[in-house]
């Protein structure tokens, strides 16, 4: 609240804002160029329109002033507001400065809000002698923060500026930000001085000026050369660079995924490459040998009327030598071989691939006759299928299906694929007229697998006394590859060992590594399971060796090997092309063998999950005998592919079947090592001493013999 005290009146109190709310309404249009009203008679011969136009009247009570006389009310604004005198008074608009009025709506915001100029008051103030608000306004004229009329405001034009502030400093145009000044102004540095009169400055004596001057002097010429040895350095680098970048360029114009272009596809002379190379394929041979023909003397066939055939498809399992006959082949003809990768024709831009069939084509066609080979042939032949994610996925085997047989000959250019998957190949492809002949790799036989071990056991220092029919019985399977990375292994093996020359058992230890793993040396097995692994082991082995039409027994032992802590090996006596019903049961029971061992020994509260690996091999063996092979009589001779499809009655009396061969299974096994419970007990010991037997030596403890001491 404000309080003001007279001596005349009794105290007054009114509260401040009223009256800085009156105040502050009333600040806006005293000093502007509009002219003020000069008597109260003016005022009463105001218009009605203008009386309208007006804001809402004020009185003295309203405002909290009335009892306030006017000398009281000019002391209170004397003491309220300075007293400026007309000469203390601000510049009005139309004065001279450097700010000019546009868009002028009225002549002051007094005005705008209220409808009167400060002179020209409502006429609820129209008196004889002027109202003390009257002479509020009268004296705010000269207040200095009392804002004059409403408008724009803009600069005026320079000539203006220069007109009415000479003495004032041009300044630009345009607004500058304070951090763009800094920036412009950042490189003028300081104004250079002479050297005199930096000598004058520093006050160096008359005798050492000569002295100053030479040192500023090998000082400026120093500068001056390391300068120029800056930029010397700076064109140089700027020189290699865009020598580096000339040639980038010109390289990236060269690469195929920029042109879509591949260079010239170069041939390789295939003369050191024969069929005497390729081993145990003899009926592959057999059939390419037709093509090796074809390509040495063609007009033999074509006398007839016949064609040379477009290609030839080779299928088969991996590792098992279709590469190596497709190099044969141009070898044995003695003509340019052009080798490709099925992968080398997908890439991410769109017609490469095309391209690069394109120019192997016109490259072969030029050098016919030749061999071209496409090594993983389903990479690119694959089905074509609409896809929307791939439109142009089918532009790479269309481009091949046309330059196989389209409409321009390739006389004299023969194609060999090689897949895995024949299955994966578009028909279109596969069709006569395009690949014309199928030959089939398999994997070598017993003879094919002792031809490629005496090939590779020709190529290191061997004992003599190998006979590699008996390594080819136990590697049922292994395919060219895996016979020539056995016969590395066992190489190695020899060279840890210090040996000169590599014997049979380096080949046994390679065959055991590939087809078991590593032994684990390392693996700290406690005395209990290496009793259990010795027993189960050993009871796999007596079944099988008991066992009519069981495979013959290669090796047991109780090593860790990869993921097993022991393993029985099986060595069959020749390649078995099919199996009787006898022969799976014999399987199945041998299967058995370990489990029930476990559980005579042991008891059945103790049996492990050692078995696990040989129930599911018994149980895929009867699942097969029941489903597949027919060899159930009450299900009879019927095929049970897809059991899903089946009714459950039917899937009912196959799972009761499968039950009742394991079960059986389990019987026999039982019956057959409690009849031969003493040698099952000299078996495990013999593992338990010797961790490692062969077939002789197994033999020799089921005899009830000696081992010898190795």
């Amino acid at each position: 609240m404000f309080s003001l005290s007279m001596t005349v009146q009794p105290q007054v109190t009114l509260p401040l804002s009223h009256l800085i709310n009156v105040l502050h309404s009333m600040k806006s249009s005293v000093g502007s160029s509009s002219a003020t009203c000069k008597s109260r008679k003016h005022k009463e011969h105001a218009s009605d329109s203008e009386l309208h136009r007006t804001e809402p009247m004020w009185n003295m009570r309203e405002l909290g002033l009335s009892d306030l006389g006017a000398q009281q009310l000019d002391e209170l604004v004397n003491s309220v507001l300075p007293h400026l005198s007309p000469q203390q008074a601000p510049l009005p608009l139309g004065g001279q400065t450097a700010w000019h009025a546009s868009h002028l709506s009225t002549h002051s915001f007094f005005f705008n809000k209220h409808g009167f100029s400060c002179g020209a008051m409502p006429m609820s103030y129209s008196r004889q002698h002027p109202s003390p608000l009257q002479s509020v306004c009268t004296e705010l004229q000269h207040w200095p923060v009392w804002v004059p009329s409403r408008g724009f405001k803009t600069l005026k034009s320079k000539t203006r500026r220069l007109q009415s502030a000479p003495d004032r400093p041009l300044e630009s145009e345009g607004f500058t930000p304070s951090f763009m000044k800094g920036f412009l102004t950042r490189d003028k540095g300081v104004e250079v001085e002479s050297l005199d009169s930096l000598i004058k400055i520093k006050n160096i004596p008359d005798g050492q000026q000569d002295s100053y001057k030479r040192g500023f002097a090998e000082g400026f010429l120093k500068a001056q050369a390391l300068t120029q040895r800056t930029q010397d350095s700076l064109r140089r680098t700027r020189l290699i660079l865009l020598v580096l970048l000339l040639v980038g360029l010109y390289g990236i114009s060269k690469t195929p995924f920029i042109s879509g272009l591949d260079s010239a596809v170069d041939p390789v002379q295939m003369k050191n490459v024969t069929f005497e190379h390729v081993k145990g394929i003899e009926e592959a041979k057999n059939e390419l040998q037709e093509v090796v023909e074809f390509l040495k003397n063609p007009k033999k066939f074509t006398v007839l009327g016949g064609k040379l055939p477009k290609g030839v498809l080779l299928v088969g399992p991996p590792g098992t030598g279709k590469t190596l006959l497709a190099r044969a082949v141009a070898g044995e003809a003695d003509v340019p071989f052009y080798y490709a990768s099925g992968s080398e024709f997908d890439e991410m831009f769109v017609g490469v691939g095309a391209s690069r069939i394109r120019n192997l084509f016109k490259e072969a066609k030029a050098n016919a006759p030749c061999v071209i080979f496409i090594d993983e042939l389903d990479s690119v032949g694959g089905k074509r299928i609409e896809s929307p994610m791939h439109p142009y996925s089918r532009q790479t085997i269309n481009q091949l299906l046309a330059e196989m047989d389209g409409f321009k000959p390739n006389e004299g250019v023969i194609i060999i694929g090689a897949t895995n998957f024949p299955e994966a190949l578009d028909n279109a492809l596969i069709r006569p007229g395009r690949f014309d002949m199928q030959v089939t790799v398999p994997k070598p036989d017993v003879k094919g697998r002792t031809e490629i071990l005496n090939w590779y056991l020709k190529k290191i220092k061997m004992d003599p006394a190998i006979e590699a029919n008996i390594i080819a019985r136990g590697t049922v399977g292994f395919s060219g590859a895996d016979l020539e990375n056995l016969v590395n292994q066992a190489a190695l093996k020899a060279a840890v060992d210090g040996k000169d020359m590599v014997t049979l058992k380096e080949l046994e230890f390679a065959k055991d590594k590939i087809l078991m793993g590593p032994e684990r040396r390392s693996a700290e097995i406690d005395e209990k399971n290496k009793i259990i692994t010795a027993y189960h082991e050993s009871g796999h082995a007596i079944v099988a060796y008991y066992t009519k039409d069981a495979m013959p027994i290669n090796k047991a032992t109780i090593m860790p090997r990869g993921p097993s802590l022991g393993h029985v090996s099986m060595l069959p006596e020749n390649d078995r092309w099919s199996e009787t019903r006898s022969q799976l049961l014999a399987q199945m029971d041998v299967s058995m063998g370990g489990r029930v061992a476990e559980e005579i020994i042991f008891g059945h509260e103790y049996i492990t999950t050692g078995a696990s690996s040989d129930f599911d091999s018994a149980t895929k063996i009867a699942k097969m005998m029941v489903t597949r092979f027919g060899m159930c009589e009450k299900l009879g001779v019927m095929t049970y592919t897809d059991m899903t499809a089946q009714s459950p009655e039917t899937q009912a009396a196959v799972e009761h079947e499968v039950r009742v061969l394991l079960k059986d299974s389990y019987e026999r096994a039982k019956v057959l090592l409690k009849t031969h419970s003493k040698e099952h007990k000299n078996l495990a010991d013999a593992l338990l001493m010797y961790e490692t037997l062969d077939a002789k030596e197994i033999k020799l403890v089921l005899e009830g013999k000696a081992l010898e001491a190795s």
